[in-house]
């Protein structure tokens, strides 16, 4: 799917994820000489709010190494942007335990769906078993009523 691409607000996303591997240590620079990388390093870190500034620098200086990675970064990003702006699309993430994970994992395969598919079918079935319960056990109140 196609996302619309927004230059400015793209920048600042590739500047702050430039910055962050730079504080990880990694070398974000095209330059072999340290005083150099260090200059351009320097050099964007002044330019935060400058996105054509941004984008120039990385022209000029970003390694080679980190372009695909700073692509697919982005393109990640700028996917959870969009997809935040509608309830439908909006992602949540929960931890579960391995062992209930695999049980799930198995179910939704027994069911042919999606983890969030199979979440929601047995919440479903859940209530359903509940209402029943319920039900049931009115009815046997009522006749046993009815018996006394």
């Amino acid at each position: 799917m196609k996302y619309q691409q927004l230059e400015n607000l793209e920048a600042g996303w590739k500047w702050t994820y430039l910055v962050k591997k730079w504080k990880e240590e990694e070398a974000i620079t095209c330059h072999i000489d340290s005083s150099e990388a260090e200059a351009a390093i320097q050099s964007l870190l002044t330019i935060e709010h400058e996105p054509t500034k941004v984008i120039e620098w990385i022209d000029k200086h970003m390694s080679p190494a980190l372009e695909n990675k700073l692509k697919q970064a982005i393109r990640a990003k700028r996917k959870r942007h969009f997809n935040a702006e509608q309830v439908h699309t909006r992602k949540k993430s929960i931890d579960l335990d391995y062992r209930v994970w695999e049980k799930l994992a198995e179910k939704s395969q027994e069911l042919g769906s999606t983890l969030s598919d199979t979440i929601e079918y047995l919440l479903s079935e859940s209530n359903r078993t509940e209402t029943v319960t319920k039900t049931v056990s009115d009815i046997r109140k009522d006749l046993s009523d009815l018996l006394d």
